[in-house]
């Protein structure tokens, strides 16, 4: 049995510029970080007793013969991708945080999964890898219309300056920051579930669809990610990060009328009359979670004004997607083939045992 932790990510700058179409031609840059909350995956051979071959269980429960039935696109892809024996195979999902809110979700579960089953077949990849090969499953296998950046983010862990160039080259670059300066950060920052779930790829597809007409905007949030990084890397005061987080907001509102709605609109003019210097809505937009940049003095009043909403608390993580519990575990479905071979059937053998 295998079981593999890998984290959420809250994006600060540069969302947008991720996308494949937009950083193939202009480059693309990103701030994001990883926060302890996390996405489990357990994976474990099955025991030939069983009707099915494959037992997949997250929101649904799917019990399959074979890879082409199941219906969760990044398992089934995953699978096929590595090509897995499946003589008998469950992978098991929990995580803290609801899909589609906004937190990379759906990556941190690729990831995750490709973690789980590279070790289960007794093989430890290094985080480029898994980061890569996680954007090629979704985005070339999956095709879904999704960037580069919560794929990178997770694998690494930490708080990153990601840059994507126009050959395709991916680069993390982890922030060199005092721990004195990441508490700073970390005790500004609050996050807030709407309660609103969405789906990312048509919030993008809105302003994917149209890139060329959104380049003003796109450079400028790409060039925030610098400022940004500049504003953590030197003695400013961290204030100026939160101001540049609503001016990166603004901008981020102007690339599609899908990116808010009137109720994220009210949510954020709330915050800011109660003291928010910025904030957020986290992902390509329309609901999920919104992060605020707040003063510690002014956030036991924040919560209050929001007390509508569910506040949670989170810390940074600097460790990426991990193997968490290993527990080298027998492949039945060898077995099965060696007592086929030998004209036993499992069944027999176990008559046999019993007697």
């Amino acid at each position: 049995m295998i079981i593999s932790r890998t984290p959420y990510r809250i994006s600060f700058f540069g969302g947008g510029t991720d996308y494949p179409a937009w950083y193939l031609e202009n480059g693309g840059e990103v701030l994001a970080a990883t926060i302890d909350k996390y996405c489990y995956l357990t994976c474990r051979y099955l025991p030939p007793f069983f009707d099915h071959k494959i037992r997949v269980v997250y929101s649904m429960i799917e019990l399959c013969q074979n890879v082409n039935e199941i219906k969760h696109p990044a398992v089934r892809e995953v699978l096929k991708f590595l090509a897995i024996e499946t003589g008998g195979l469950e992978i098991h999902h929990e995580g803290d945080l609801p899909a589609r809110s906004g937190i990379g979700s759906s990556s941190s579960f690729t990831v995750g999964l490709l973690n789980a089953l590279y070790a289960l077949q007794g093989k430890m990849i290094g985080k480029h890898q898994l980061a890569t090969e996680s954007i090629h499953i979704e985005q070339n296998l999956i095709k879904e219309l999704v960037g580069s950046q919560d794929q990178a983010a997770t694998a690494y862990g930490g708080i990153n300056h990601i840059s994507f160039s126009a050959c395709g080259e991916i680069v993390v670059r982890p922030l060199t920051l005092t721990q004195e300066r990441v508490k700073e950060l970390n005790a500004h920052l609050m996050l807030f579930f709407t309660g609103v779930k969405r789906t990312a790829e048509k919030v993008a597809k809105s302003y994917v669809d149209n890139l060329e007409q959104k380049k003003k905007q796109l450079l400028l949030m790409k060039e925030m990610v610098r400022e940004a990084v500049a504003i953590l890397n030197s003695n400013s005061n961290i204030c100026d990060f939160g101001k540049l987080l609503h001016e990166a907001w603004m901008a981020k509102r102007s690339l599609s009328q899908l990116v808010s709605n009137t109720h994220i609109d009210d949510f954020y003019e709330t915050a800011r009359a109660a003291g928010a210097i910025g904030g957020k809505l986290l992902g390509a937009g329309g609901g999920g979670f919104i992060m605020l940049f707040v003063q510690p003095e002014l956030q036991n009043k924040m919560r209050e004004k929001l007390s509508k909403f569910l506040h949670v608390p989170f810390n940074f993580e600097f460790n990426g997607s991990q193997i968490i519990f290993f527990d080298q575990q027998k492949r039945y479905h060898y077995e099965e083939e060696v007592h086929s071979q030998n004209n036993i059937s499992p069944a027999i053998e176990l008559k046999h045992l019993l007697e």
